[in-house]
């Protein structure tokens, strides 16, 4: 991307739609004159009384607990220097916007126009009731190390400039990691650190809380090392002096193990970096350019281990590693101050995350085959997931071990799942479909396995311990695309359909089908053909219990599909239609949207079934139905066309199935708000009701409907599930991702259990 390039887009992206990046966002009602009484006047004087009793009751009745703020004075913004307070206002709210999305910690941006650090101090001081936590940033060193220092020390809340802890803490979690594959010890290397500034002096600190030794340490700065014999070192500087004979970087160089760069660009030459020891390990972390290229480095040496602050190269030394999870934790525990100790944790946590298997959404985040410890991964990418709920609780654990925390945990596992819960990437229904399904694994499918997508779901779905997958195809091509992926087939079985061993199978599949299909025209030797596609065999196998359920459609033509599974699986009694639903969790809770998938233009008998399904899964999924039928008129409103034949579907299901809880048709605003559908619409019966079920009058405003939720990343979003065939087959859409493709395995095993336990019990699906 070309400089003129760059700043166009980012001035466009800062300035487009409301301009800024974060806003605030009201957490309670505010609907009626009784939300705003209590609210503001005279019911806000409650809870400002208790806090006047007891201070700590702020945490109860006010955003507090989960209010950092970032404060700034402009005076060292990123590589832009002292640009002051407001024109640093841009990277103060992306900090904000970065803890919110990483670790749902709501944030206040304040630029403060104040050099001089007791100013500054008391400024801080004075606003500090606001908040839960305090995150300095942007202030240039020697000032900063009094600013922090004075803070923590007059203050009882979590506070850290993160300029200098988090690149200490992120390059430790490398250097450990390093370390161990260099079969290195940190008390026996010898480290120079180029630079001296607030990140410098923070991280020589950390090494030598983790076992570096003093002595084999030399820092040095723009004159050179920082020598003993030096008359110009300022109170920051002296404690790392040395009086080896050594006085440049040239020489400090010459057999040490590890160079941390937090300088220049381009001041580390090769021929330095070949008088390195073996093994070296460099981080060169000198933004936007590192102290020598990621190029120049590695044609330089071949046992380097190399990080840079860049995420085009590998090894990102990224502070976004660290402050949002490591605030979480202490706010979580309402710690009095972030301490060496949950510091610590930080580096421990971050260095064992990088040693376990690495979830396909981050390979796929990072267009890589597969990410595993070693000289090129040494550190977690920042788009890893496990992140909150691996950081977090260390850091939470640590400041209940050190004794700062006011508020412990008890309950862990209650912990963890509210932290995936704040970021809507491990939501509750997944969550319990995963521990059910673990509970009772099930044979599971994979027709299309030699689609990436299909085999890299399959072997995650056997990690998850969810179902034990069957996969269709040839043994070699999978082996192969399984080699060229790094993916493991270990304990995944695979059936070749088009192998003689299979001819009885084959054949026995042929004539079940044609028992089935011989008043539809089907002869054996065209069910025997047919068994040599891969949906027929997959569904003839889940149709003989053979497997228990089927994932398909990622390569095939949903139509065409559909209408193999209505041979094979058939659709339960009293349908005539199928369905698919596809579920939002979104900010006003779960909504199930039908159908999504396969009705285009559904007459009045398919919504009448349409709606039985929807009822019926909605149910499946431990959710009380209350279900809106959508046009684009209200009760009646337009008497021709899509609404009248909406009309009559709500006529018929309140005729039919008085217990169903159901109205329409109306508009889409009306069924979500219930204040505005209850005020104009006072005799529906979803009156008082939150409308979770969505039946859209046709596919086209189904499809758009779900795919427009989904594009705006705002929401998770499960499906298609499909309703209404005898057993467990679910169509998925052409190019689902994977991790939609493993939550879908997970409803199919359910979906299977819950079949098994039909059969055993004798019940029905669909009321």
């Amino acid at each position: 991307m070309t400089k003129n390039k760059l700043r166009d887009d980012a001035l466009a992206y800062h300035a487009q739609g409301r301009p800024g990046k974060i806003e605030v966002v009201p957490t309670k009602p505010y609907s009626s004159q009784r939300d705003l009484s209590l609210a503001y006047s005279p019911g806000v004087a409650e809870p400002c009384l208790e806090i006047e009793k007891n201070a700590q009751a702020a945490y109860d009745y006010t955003s507090r607990g989960n209010l950092v703020a970032v404060i700034s004075n402009g005076t060292a913004v990123l590589g832009l220097g002292d640009i002051g307070a407001l024109a640093g206002k841009p990277v103060m709210e992306g900090k904000g916007l970065l803890f919110k999305i990483f670790a749902g910690i709501d944030v206040f941006d304040i630029e403060v126009n104040e050099k001089d650090p007791e100013r500054f101090i008391q400024v801080v001081k004075a606003i500090s009731p606001t908040f839960g936590g305090i995150n300095l940033e942007d202030i240039k060193a020697p000032q900063c190390f009094e600013i922090e220092e004075r803070l923590k020390s007059e203050l009882n809340i979590p506070i850290m400039h993160d300029d200098q802890h988090g690149t200490a803490i992120i390059s430790a979690c490398g250097l450990l990691n390093a370390l161990e594959l260099n079969g290195k010890k940190i008390g026996d290397i010898r480290i120079v650190v180029n630079g001296a500034g607030a990140a410098a002096n923070s991280c020589t600190k950390l090494y030598m809380a983790l076992g570096a030794k003093p002595e084999n340490i030399v820092m040095v700065d723009s004159k050179g090392v920082i020598h003993s014999s030096r008359t110009d070192l300022n109170e920051r500087k002296k404690p790392f002096a040395t009086d080896r004979d050594i006085y440049t970087l040239e020489e400090a160089l010459k057999g040490a193990d590890m160079f941390l760069g937090l300088s220049v660009a381009n001041v580390l030459t090769a021929d330095m970096l070949r008088s390195m020891n073996d093994n070296p390990i460099v981080f060169a972390l000198a933004n936007p350019n590192p102290e020598i290229s990621y190029e120049l480095a590695m044609s330089a040496r071949e046992d380097i281990i190399f990080a840079t602050g860049r995420s085009d190269y590998p090894n990102q030394i990224n502070n976004v590693l660290g402050f949002p999870y490591i605030f979480r934790g202490a706010l979580d525990v309402q710690a009095t101050c972030i301490n060496e100790e949950m510091k610590i944790a930080t580096v421990y946590a971050l260095a064992e995350l990088t040693k376990k298997a690495v979830p396909d959404v981050v390979n796929e985040a990072y267009s890589v085959k597969k990410l595993s410890f070693g000289r090129e991964y040494i550190i977690p990418k920042p788009l890893d997931p496990r992140l909150l709920t691996t950081v977090a609780p260390a850091v939470a654990r640590a400041a209940m071990a050190s004794g700062v925390a006011r508020k412990p945990i008890t309950d862990w596992e209650k912990y963890e799942n509210k932290l995936r819960d704040l970021m809507g990437l491990d939501n509750k229904l997944i969550r319990r479909l995963y521990e059910m399904g673990r509970q009772n694994p099930k044979r599971v499918v994979f027709s299309e396995s030699n689609h990436l997508n299909m085999l890299k779901a399959a072997e995650t779905a056997r990690a998850e311990g969810i179902c034990h997958p069957i996969l269709l195809g040839n043994e070699e091509k999978i082996a192969n695309v399984a080699h060229e992926n790094s993916i493991s087939l270990e304990g995944i079985e695979i059936v070749n359909l088009r192998h003689d061993r299979e001819e009885e199978r084959r054949l026995r599949y042929a004539k079940i089908l044609t028992e089935k299909r011989n008043r539809q025209g089907m002869t054996l030797e065209e069910a025997a053909e047919k068994m040599f596609e891969r949906n027929y065999f997959g569904m003839m196998m889940v149709e003989t219990g053979e497997a228990d359920a089927m994932i398909t459609g990622v390569f095939s033509k949903y139509q065409h599909t559909t209408d193999i599974a209505k041979e094979v699986i058939g659709i339960r009694d009293g349908l005539n239609h199928i369905g698919a639903m596809h579920i939002v969790n979104s900010k006003k809770g779960m909504l199930f949207l039908a159908d999504t998938l396969f009705n285009r233009h559904p007459d009045t008998e398919a919504l009448i079934d349409i709606a039985r399904l929807a009822s019926a899964t909605v149910k499946f999924f431990n959710h009380d139905p209350v279900i809106a039928m959508l046009s684009y008129s209200n009760f009646g409103a337009d008497t021709v066309g899509s609404p009248a034949s909406v009309h009559q579907v709500v006529e018929t299901l309140h005729e039919r199935y008085p217990d169903m809880v159901v109205d329409g048709e109306m508009q889409v605003n009306y069924a979500l708000n219930k204040q505005l559908r209850d005020r104009k619409y006072p005799f529906s019966r979803l009156r008082d009701r939150e409308v979770n079920t969505l039946v859209f009058p046709n596919l086209s405003s189904a499809n758009t409907a779900y795919k427009l939720l989904k594009e705006t990343g705002m929401n998770d979003i499960i499906g298609p599930i499909q309703m209404g065939l005898n057993k467990p087959v679910h169509i998925l859409d052409v190019e689902t991702p994977v991790r939609d493709i493993v939550n879908m395995v997970a409803v199919a095993v359910i979906d299977a259990i819950v079949e098994e336990n039909i059969r055993t019990n004798r019940l029905t699906r669909i009321e």
